[in-house]
């Protein structure tokens, strides 16, 4: 589970490590590869290494290039069942003990047991960029009626991981940065996770974020005394990597949404198995 991961690796550090609240508004480079921070509290900070983790959106991105993600095309709206064995058995059937994959004519309804009876789903819609803005998601019955209503015809047990949703449902437009995006080496910065190459879904981006910090790391570690050098050895080795897990992150995308799904994904697993 994602949320025993981070608290796993929160617990690890020393408890000042992270500090929570500092929301970032501004960065100004000063010489010799530093930057001021400041934080929406009024705070400030001067960076000799100044790592961007903050995700899609990333500001410090900003320093190192003008390229912004662009929509997928594609819309997911996240729900969950709870105590599914007993209130929902046919969608628990359904989903069986792993994983679920429902896909055809673009979208696709996804969903994975987690501990306890729970149902995780994603409804994925083709939807015009902007779309789930004209949904009032804090009424959450109207809201998951709508986007069942993009499932007319489907199947009971698997349109009810909408309706039957727990929570209330959640829209994540889905973004992505060019494959073969890198930046030019600016002094004292540098990036990982989404904010270095934001994808598609693929089951990756955690896995390559965590590897991205492991190997920053460790260049820095090689590279005593001596920063430049350091991060250059890491996007030196960040950049193809991105390539290759985004070019196949959109591969993924294609087996999930292309014309020929579902038999793609039927395809690729009899591939896999073979």
């Amino acid at each position: 589970m994602r949320g025993e991961l981070r608290r796993i690796l929160l617990e690890s550090l020393p408890a000042a490590a992270v500090q929570w609240g500092r929301r970032l508004t501004g960065i100004a480079a000063l010489a010799d590869g530093e930057h001021l921070v400041t934080f929406a509290d009024g705070t400030q900070v001067t960076t000799r290494v100044l790592v961007g983790a903050d995700g899609a959106w990333s500001k410090v991105r900003q320093l190192l290039t003008d390229v912004k993600p662009v929509y997928s095309g594609k819309t997911f709206v996240e729900t969950f069942l709870f105590d599914s064995d007993t209130r929902y058995p046919e969608s628990a059937q359904a989903v069986g003990g792993g994983s679920l994959f429902a896909m055809g004519e673009g979208q696709a309804i996804f969903a994975h047991r987690e501990p306890n009876g729970v149902l995780h789903a994603y409804a994925a819609v083709n939807k015009p960029h902007g779309w789930a803005a004209g949904i009032d998601f804090s009424d959450r019955d109207r809201a998951l009626a709508c986007v069942a209503a993009e499932f007319d015809g489907w199947a009971p047990a698997l349109t009810t991981l909408i309706t039957a949703s727990a929570t209330d449902p959640v829209a994540r437009e889905v973004m992505f940065m060019p494959g073969e995006h890198t930046w030019t080496r600016t002094p004292g910065v540098t990036l990982v996770g989404d904010a270095a190459h934001l994808m598609v879904p693929s089951g990756e981006g955690a896995n390559l974020a965590m590897f991205d910090g492991a190997e920053l790391a460790r260049a820095i570690v090689a590279h005593p005394g001596d920063i430049e050098a350091a991060l250059a050895a890491y996007e030196k080795e960040l950049f193809p990597r991105s390539a290759v897990a985004a070019a196949e992150a959109v591969a993924g995308f294609d087996v999930c949404f292309g014309p020929d799904a579902p038999q793609s994904m039927v395809d690729a697993f009899a591939g896999a198995t073979a």
